[in-house]
């Protein structure tokens, strides 16, 4: 007897290969942000200023990774560096003006493509899926000791 579980595991494969948000390298046809900018931006605006080394753990990334993207993101002017607000020692990331705008459009363009994957869907379905996948994602965070702050 095939369980549930293996259900989940073929689409969740078929979720993560679907290129509707992930054209061209990680990016949406009107994509204004790459993939990691993205996620990078989303969490330093739930949660923060953000070291190297928060970021590190956050991610589960290696410090040069993150010294990467955050360069990355610093030359685009998606973030930039400040002192730590709380007087430590390691500056840290703080998204800025250029930034949230951007993240705010990425946002809304992959609103628009769920809209569109979703467009028959009922307002209970949409929020019953939305509650699902959180449950899911929070089980996988337990378990990696990585929880995801949320709005």
């Amino acid at each position: 007897m095939i369980r549930p579980t293996h259900e989940v595991e073929y689409e969740q494969m078929l979720l993560s290969r679907h290129t509707f948000m992930n054209q061209m390298g990680g990016r949406r046809k009107d994509s204004v942000l790459e993939r990691s900018a993205y996620i990078l931006l989303s969490r330093i605006r739930v949660q923060g200023p953000m070291s190297i080394g928060e970021l590190s753990d956050a991610f589960g990334l290696d410090a040069s990774t993150l010294n990467r993207q955050t360069a990355a993101a610093m030359r685009a002017g998606l973030v930039e560096r400040i002192p730590d607000p709380a007087g430590g020692m390691a500056r840290k990331f703080r998204i800025t003006e250029q930034g949230a705008r951007l993240l705010d459009e990425e946002r809304e363009g992959i609103v628009r493509s769920l809209d569109l994957v979703m467009a028959d869907w009922s307002a209970e379905d949409i929020a019953a899926f939305a509650g699902y996948l959180k449950r899911f994602n929070s089980g996988i965070e337990r378990i990696g000791g990585r929880p995801w702050p949320r709005p």
